[in-house]
């Protein structure tokens, strides 16, 4: 029972200590250099979900990184998350409700494959925002912008807050 009490204390501290390191060994501060291939124009028609269009699009023309530039529209519906506290993780709200509003604004980056975009909705009297969920659809239409990045950039891991 002691031996493995000991073990346990030894295994714990190996963990601990390898994760302390991983952690020292990137830095606060890194960049990656690139230039863009190409730049895709991306138009959604009324009724399209803006993250399923940005997800096809982005499967279709094969684009493995990239930076989503900018993006115009209307919506008939909204749906996006926002951090709600300064815990790591941190807690979450996600706004959604079906209510016309313009989309004044898409920016995100493309991660090897996989969307993360965020949205800037407006009216008359305010304006929300978000990380962009399913379940925002277009009143009149999207025009997204993508910058894309070579396929061998390395930045998969640029929006995990733990790397």
């Amino acid at each position: 029972m002691a031996m493995a009490k000991y073990s346990f204390i030894i295994i714990s501290f190996f963990i601990i200590s390898t994760f302390c390191f991983t952690q020292e060994k990137v830095p606060d501060i890194y960049t990656v250099s690139s230039q863009f291939e190409r730049i895709e124009i991306i138009r959604m028609r009324t009724g399209t979900d803006l993250l399923a269009g940005l997800k096809e699009a982005v499967f279709k023309q094969k684009i493995k990184n990239g930076v989503i530039l900018s993006g115009i529209g209307s919506v008939t519906d909204y749906h996006f998350h926002v951090v709600s506290d300064k815990n790591l993780p941190p807690a979450e709200e996600f706004p959604k409700a079906s209510v016309a509003k313009d989309l004044i604004a898409v920016q995100g980056y493309i991660f090897n494959g996989r969307v993360h975009a965020h949205i800037t909705l407006s009216d008359e009297n305010s304006v929300i925002g978000g990380h962009l969920e399913p379940g925002t659809k277009a009143l009149t239409f999207f025009i997204i912008t993508v910058g894309v990045l070579p396929d061998d950039l390395d930045i998969e891991n640029f929006d995990n807050f733990q790397y």
